[in-house]
């Protein structure tokens, strides 16, 4: 029998985190956590330094996007766990699993107003699966397990994990913990075949994908199922990479900047099945779209069936992998109304077609969104954060898998730089490309720090407005005329990237853009191109 290792609760984190198979850790250092960074220095695991907490857990977000484990992000006790909330949020309304460690004030010096002071629990307790606190070193291996399994189990999520600096420091001879994979569930065959039952039934039957624990295997196998039986496939709202958008059964996806056309047809769909997610706020536009005598099947590994708010005719306990090898073999007996999925599949493909540049001084989106769409290869991954310059994004370039797509569903500013720094440093061979507007850049912007100093190498066009786009729209609806608050003064944008040595150019004309691009992809660096854009168009043309 092995002679136990004696190492501190610090060494025991780290060591139990490479047990567990983390290859990155998203940080911003603390002297809360000094022992964990130190047991990092002798680590394989890739200790990523970040310049803003946020921009951190965006960054440990995208991997977790990516990978299908939970991304680690490790930051101090107070104004940093502050600043990290916003990821544990998305995390939350995303359904990504994530664990936070937090840096904590000395055990003695609890309930004392000490330095940096906060309730771990207080704060995060409404937005996280779960809260720990390590006490004693002997539970720090087990207890970090305990978070990575509660993250990635059922409906993906954040743990949150507190540090004190004094527990840190003591030592543990208790041996480490194995990885546990999360249950998939199943579906009996009973369940199997009440959900044919349906499906035999119903004339305009509506599949909607979404959610995570998406694997390529299985998006194919849904993607093929729904071909071979003339099953319309939607997905909610920035999910759209769950099925090729080059496939006969891709429809759209629900929620903002939707094709009217697929909202028209999810009121009249007799059947609704979602896999991985469930009728939700933004994808039936506030709670309005549907109908409600639509009979409904949910596909999802939750029990509590967390942010589906309709009827339920059937509750398949399954993650979507488990659903496809239980249920995609089988046959339909009966046959949807033949001319339903090509009606809509064709509204789709003219929905996502730019329109033609109308001339002007300005850079024009939807040629912008046609040259880039050129230019990316299949495998391709897109990352954006929220405004109306996400909406071209979302509406014209296209998607061939999951792991194509980085962008917040719960409508995060900040996102898509980190995102993008981090979807570079996971997968360097691929092509990685964000969509910043200006407001939403300058929230992360910070993180091209991050992307210099480990060779990332995304690209990243940044549209310039000189507003908050998407209030200035809110505005123009509710208070005509009456612009307050959402006007903005900017840098060059060219310059700030070139300040921290990476690839700049400005773009004011659209005649300028295909060689900016092909520059920008050649720099063989991380790349930001300014787009000068008319500021009083604010959603694509497209065809009509």
């Amino acid at each position: 029998m092995a002679e136990p290792i004696t190492r501190t609760a610090g060494a025991a984190i780290v060591a139990q985190l490479e047990a567990l198979g983390v290859q990155r850790a998203y940080v911003v250092p603390g002297e809360s956590y000094l022992e964990v960074l130190d047991a990092l220095h002798d680590s394989p695991i890739h200790t990523v330094v970040c310049r803003q907490e946020g921009g951190a857990g965006f960054m440990a977000l995208a991997e977790a996007r990516l990978t299908g484990t939970p991304g680690v992000v490790m930051v101090t006790r107070g104004p940093g766990a502050a600043n990290a909330a916003i990821a544990v949020h998305t995390a939350w309304q995303d359904a990504i699993p994530l664990v936070l460690l937090v840096g904590l004030i000395p055990v003695a010096d609890r309930d004392r107003e000490a330095f940096q002071e906060f309730s771990l629990t207080g704060w995060f307790g409404s937005t996280a699966k779960r809260v720990l606190t390590i006490e004693h070193p002997d539970r720090a291996a087990a207890q970090l397990a305990e978070a990575f399994a509660v993250a990635a189990a059922g409906r993906p999520g954040p743990v949150v994990v507190g540090l004190p600096e004094d527990v840190l420091v003591h030592t543990t001879t208790v041996p480490l913990e194995p990885a546990r994979s999360p249950g998939a569930g199943a579906v009996s065959a009973a369940q199997s075949d009440a959900l044919y039952a349906l499906l035999d039934a119903a004339r305009r039957p509506l599949v909607i994908a979404g959610g995570s624990r998406w694997s390529a295997g299985a998006a194919a196998e849904l993607t093929g199922w729904a071909e071979r039986h003339g099953l319309p496939v939607a997905t909610e709202w920035r999910a759209q990479d769950i099925v090729a958008n080059d496939s006969p059964a891709y429809v759209g996806w629900l929620g903002y900047g939707q094709d009217p056309v697929l909202a028209d047809a999810f009121n009249t769909a007799d059947l609704l099945l979602f896999v991985g997610t469930g009728y939700g706020d933004v994808l039936s536009d506030g709670y309005r779209l549907g109908s409600p005598d639509a009979l409904t099947v949910v596909v999802d590994p939750d029990p509590e069936l967390h942010g589906h708010q309709r009827r339920v005719d059937l509750h398949l306990l399954a993650s979507p992998g488990a659903f496809v090898e239980a249920v995609c073999h089988a046959v339909p007996g009966g046959e949807p109304d033949p001319e339903w999925t090509k009606r809509l599949r064709a509204a789709q493909r003219r929905f996502s077609t730019p329109g033609a540049d109308p001339g002007g001084d300005a850079v024009d989106l939807d040629t912008a969104m046609a040259l880039l769409a050129e230019r990316l290869p299949r495998d391709a991954i897109v990352t954006y954060g929220a405004g109306n310059h996400a909406l071209w994004a979302q509406r014209f370039l296209p998607h061939h898998g999951p792991g194509t797509l980085l962008a917040p569903r719960n409508g995060a500013m900040g996102v898509g730089v980190p995102a993008a720094v981090a979807a570079s440093l996971v997968h360097p061979e691929r092509r990685v490309v964000s969509i910043a507007g200006d407001g939403c850049f300058l929230m992360n912007g910070q993180e091209l720090a991050t992307a210099a100093a480990y060779g990332a190498t995304p690209v990243i066009l940044v549209v310039d407005n000189g507003q908050y786009g998407t209030i200035r729209d809110h505005q123009e609806r509710a208070h005509p005329g009456r612009v307050s608050g959402t006007a903005l003064v900017n840098p060059d944008f060219a310059a700030f990237a070139q300040s921290f040595g990476v690839y700049g150019e400005r773009v004011s004309h659209t005649p300028d853009l295909a060689a900016a691009l092909d520059r920008a992809f050649d720099a063989g660096r991380a790349a930001v191109l300014h787009l000068d854009v008319d500021p009083g168009v604010l959603h694509p043309r497209g065809v009509a």
